[in-house]
């Protein structure tokens, strides 16, 4: 297939493409960032473009024949969302209409949407099924919440076939250690942890010990980056008369949660170092505990989890430490 990968440089979107062009796929990654021409995503075309530039990405797709879209591009930090919003629903939401508008024009039917668990906020019930109501308590969250149903119009007025997977927290590296999170670029736990171990800053700060968990830490589903890249594959290799009739979500999880104390124990037990933290208040934006109940992706994807949450470390750890080392 000839696919356009929107945020194909960033760390879910550059282990999807690694393994869509291992499967013989004609990839063009739309980012703000150059790719390198003889790095892991070598044999995609790379372009510099912005997705809120409509009349290049509708260019890219005629050129290209493009037969489907995966559109990872966004801002995803909860934290930073509090502080800046209108820079979230500037990015996350026209950035979106632009692509879907883009699509439109052209006739390029077929898009995966890299959505997040953030859409349901503080569960009703756990684990969380795609049943569960939409609630944000982010700008973030709710910046995904609205692409979901821009989804759903486009899909229902222009013929779309569209996956919305929400997956929870993206974690690990590749297998090889060829591609993993650049900790400079990430507000995720496991870079921090992984990078104060390698002390190469200081103490990580971690919000909340009084949250209604059996450590007081919150408590989320971790799943792993290879896991997740998989899934992408399989939503967006599904023919158009296949069991995506329209618009379907699904969420991408273990089905398990583990809290911030126990990630951090196993980091310690990985890396053999101390982790030096910083126990704070709790952050705004942020539910005590979410897990997925992933059922659902399994029915639609025959997807499901491979890898556990040690693995999930062991790999990021050797992508971290074989940097520093370098």
């Amino acid at each position: 297939m000839h696919i356009l990968v929107t945020g194909g440089a960033g760390y879910i979107g550059s282990h999807t493409v690694r393994h869509l062009l291992a499967r013989g796929h004609r990839i063009v990654i739309v980012d703000l960032q150059a790719i390198a021409p003889r790095g892991p995503l070598a044999g995609a075309r790379g372009v510099v473009a912005d997705v809120r530039d409509t009349g290049k990405i509708s260019e890219l797709l005629r050129e290209e024949q493009i037969e489907a879209v995966i559109h990872f591009a966004g801002l995803k930090s909860v934290a930073e969302s509090m502080d800046d919003p209108g820079a979230y629903f500037d990015t996350n939401v026209a950035g979106s209409l632009s692509v879907l508008r883009a699509m439109a024009a052209v006739g390029t039917r077929s898009l995966v949407f890299s959505s997040s668990c953030a859409v349901y906020g503080t569960p009703t019930r756990l684990p969380v099924d795609e049943l569960q109501p939409l609630r944000p308590e982010s700008p973030y969250g709710a910046s995904k919440m609205m692409v979901e149903d821009m989804l759903r119009w486009f899909g229902r007025i222009h013929g779309m076939q569209i996956v919305s997977l929400r997956y929870f927290n993206a974690a690990g590296a590749d297998l090889d250690a060829a591609i993993g999170e650049d900790w400079d670029r990430s507000t995720m736990l496991l870079p921090a942890l992984m990078k104060a171990a390698l002390h190469e800053r200081g103490p990580v700060d971690i919000f909340g010990t009084d949250y209604p968990t059996p450590d007081g830490t919150a408590i989320r589903d971790f799943v792993h980056v290879l896991d997740l890249a998989d899934a992408h594959i399989r939503a967006v290799e599904i023919p158009a008369d296949g069991t995506t009739n329209g618009v379907v979500a699904l969420n991408l999880g273990r089905g398990v949660g583990a809290s911030v104390r126990e990630v951090i124990s196993i980091v310690e037990d990985v890396s053999g170092r101390s982790v030096p933290v910083r126990w704070t208040d709790r952050r705004a934006g942020d539910p005590a505990q979410v897990w997925a109940d992933p059922s659902r992706a399994r029915v639609e994807l025959g997807w499901e989890a491979r890898y556990d949450l040690h693995t999930i470390v062991e790999t990021a750890w050797a992508w971290h430490s074989s940097r520093v080392r370098r």
